[in-house]
């Protein structure tokens, strides 16, 4: 089997049937897409650096970079896009002794080492997934566990989305407005351009709310001037990475938190596009390791697949790869283009937080059709309790501290997922037994 797929042009009709791995649009399509990919992930990859006081210019680039890397070691078998990981946030803060958001982080080169030494330990994982096949993964982690963790994937991310505009009335108008804007695209537009419902959706909500501001005096108005005063290339501040033991023993370890992302972000896909990417599991996760050691290698972030994009694919039913090529070619060209960077800083939180309930709320639904997908017996106490546990503990952000490492939600449910889905399956097996 050669490295790469045999792509070829994509024949069907979208409606009825989705665009595969391997399948292409024409080139104008795939552009489009490609940009969408880019600005879906943009908030957060461009928030988690501000957050850990990185170069969010820097962690654009190397998404594109990293993105474009992924594509070559999975052989353009996989449909994703790599962002900045708000899994080493907390552990960040934690090493470096920054506050979160507080500027430029005094202490990056701790922070950097820690973090290649977490993506070389997620390689290593890879090359033993690799080594030992994807068996007793499937068997870790039935669909009943990975459609509870996608699905907490999703309800994670929304108490900290809705936050941004809790108690502001018209932050909360607006941020309505945007959900209204991309829902009546995707309802109401025909053709390709009901694809396109996340970027044409937060054009037209940003053009409302320039008008409201702007024009009418309502609300707070976008401050253009930043864009007039920001060139248009410019290089990114690289960095280098310092090795310290303490910080490489506290961030390490959030390698499991990426495999448990990567690991159901595959299976989401997978059950969506109707292919078995279960196989390239190894591939990916390499792969991200070694895009996490690269990027923190010159001062980007540690990098991970990204749940929004997955909510793209679900809306668009495009997953082809090559437009993850396009959107990492994308996305390099505005990390080298600071004009472009303050344009986007220039997007209004509502709109920002409205784009983020629909990507958020669409991740949520592919874990549930993981579930239906493959007749997950809720009749069955144990799959009962493991989806119930878990969505539980992922949504309520239950983090475990396991000394000063903080498992995060999403890590603490994902693992009592697995746990649960093992010991409370030991009964079936004693049956079987006698």
């Amino acid at each position: 089997m050669s490295w790469f797929p045999k792509f070829s042009a994509y024949q069907g009709n979208i409606a009825t049937n989705p665009v595969k791995t391997h399948e292409y649009l024409p080139p104008t399509q795939t552009i489009m897409l490609g940009i969408q990919h880019v600005l879906a992930m943009f908030g957060a990859t461009v928030l988690a650096p501000i957050l850990m006081g990185f170069d969010a210019n820097l962690a654009i680039m190397m998404s594109g970079i990293c993105t474009i890397l992924f594509f070559v070691m999975t052989g353009g078998r996989v449909p994703s896009y790599l962002g900045s990981s708000f899994a080493f946030i907390g552990v960040v803060a934690a090493a470096t002794a920054h506050a979160t958001g507080s500027g430029a982080n005094p202490n990056l080169g701790v922070a950097l080492g820690g973090i290649i030494a977490c993506g070389v330990l997620y390689a290593i994982i890879g090359f033993v997934v690799m080594g030992t096949g994807t068996r007793w993964i499937e068997r870790l982690m039935p669909p009943v566990v990975t459609g509870a963790v996608v699905m907490i994937i999703g309800l994670n991310l929304a108490p900290v989305t809705v936050s941004t505009v809790a108690g502001k009335p018209f932050e909360l108008t607006m941020t309505l407005v945007t959900v209204l804007c991309m829902s009546g695209i995707a309802v109401f537009a025909k053709g390709f351009i009901k694809r396109l419902l996340l970027l044409l959706g937060l054009v037209l909500a940003y053009v409302i709310y320039v008008i409201v501001t702007n024009g009418l005096g309502m609300g707070s108005p976008i401050d253009f001037a930043v864009i007039g005063q920001a060139k248009w290339f410019g290089i990114p501040n690289f960095s280098s990475p310092v090795f310290d033991v303490n910080a490489m023993l506290i961030i390490a370890p959030v390698a499991f938190i990426l495999v448990a992302e990567n690991l159901g972000h595959i299976k989401a896909v997978g059950a969506m596009t109707g292919e078995n990417l279960t196989p390239q599991l190894g591939r990916a996760f390499v792969a991200d390791g070694v895009a996490t050691a690269l990027s923190a290698g010159v001062g980007g972030t540690g990098m991970t697949t990204y749940g929004e994009n997955i909510g793209v694919m679900a809306i668009t039913r495009v997953y082809s790869t090559l437009v993850f090529v396009v959107a990492g070619a994308f996305a390099i060209l505005l990390g080298l283009s600071p004009k472009f960077g303050a344009l986007i800083q220039t997007i209004p939180s509502p709109v920002l937080t409205g784009a983020s309930i629909v990507v958020f709320g669409l991740i949520t639904i592919a874990g549930a059709k993981i579930w239906i997908d493959n007749k997950v017996d809720f009749s069955d106490n144990k799959n009962l309790m493991v989806a119930a546990v878990t969505i539980i503990l992922g949504t309520g952000n239950f983090g475990l501290m396991i000394g000063s490492f903080d498992l995060g939600g999403i890590g603490t449910a994902t693992f009592m997922a697995i746990f649960l889905n093992w010991v409370l399956g030991l009964q079936k097996h004693d049956n079987q037994a006698t």
